[in-house]
């Protein structure tokens, strides 16, 4: 299986775990939801790991990463990589791959933020407890 194909698998099964997690969001299942964006999560760090095979020398990540800490709400952000996940998508099928490991990388660092939103929120339960 080529690269390309490996990459595109692996976004598409992102974007379908992102779904879930957008759904259990709705109906307030948090277990569901944070394993679901965890899975989410796990495509896209082997994705990053695809890309970087790609791109050994593509060093200067730093100028793609978003500033998640302006967007406070969970829902929006989620709404961002869905787009960041399609985009890359389009990207992969237009041989575009440099485009496609930005707009993944970006997408990575704002489930990143999710999570530790989460995280955190969890830490704060249990301490009221």
């Amino acid at each position: 299986m080529k690269i390309n194909e490996k990459i595109s698998k692996a976004l598409k099964s992102a974007a379908t775990h992102l779904e879930n997690s957008m759904l259990a969001s709705n109906k307030k299942d948090q277990n569901s939801f944070a394993y679901s964006l965890w899975h989410v999560a796990a495509e896209l760090e082997y994705i990053f790991f695809l890309f970087s095979i790609t791109f050994p020398n593509e060093s200067d990540r730093s100028r793609w990463k978003p500033n998640p800490e302006l967007k406070s709400e969970t829902g929006s952000m989620l709404m961002d990589v869905e787009n960041l996940l399609n985009e890359a998508e389009r990207f992969v099928v237009n041989e575009r791959l440099l485009d496609a490991y930005k707009s993944a990388c970006i997408a990575r660092q704002y489930v990143l933020k999710v999570q530790e939103d989460l995280a955190k929120k969890k830490r704060e339960m249990l301490k009221k407890k």
